[in-house]
């Protein structure tokens, strides 16, 4: 896989990542039409890492909020969502 494939499919995970669609399928489907042969299930989790870093750095106020009053009902709300 060369820099310019990775970058790439960085780009699908992210852009795929949170709409109503499967992220993992559009890498699958984006390894194939670019040649990609190895099955880099590594690099699909270290994707899928950066994904749950992004959320983390997006919600942190408001995960911190929920970790400083944990029972209000934005926290009851989330558990049963």
């Amino acid at each position: 896989m060369t820099f310019f494939h990775a970058i790439l499919l960085g780009a699908v995970q992210g852009l795929t990542e949170f709409l109503p669609v499967s992220s993992s399928g559009h890498l699958v489907i984006f390894q194939h039409i670019l040649g990609v042969q190895e099955s880099p299930l590594t690099f699909d989790v270290m994707l899928h890492m950066g994904t749950l870093l992004a959320v983390f750095v997006a919600f942190w106020d408001d995960i911190v909020d929920i970790l400083k009053k944990p029972f209000t009902r934005m926290t009851y709300l989330i558990v049963v969502g």
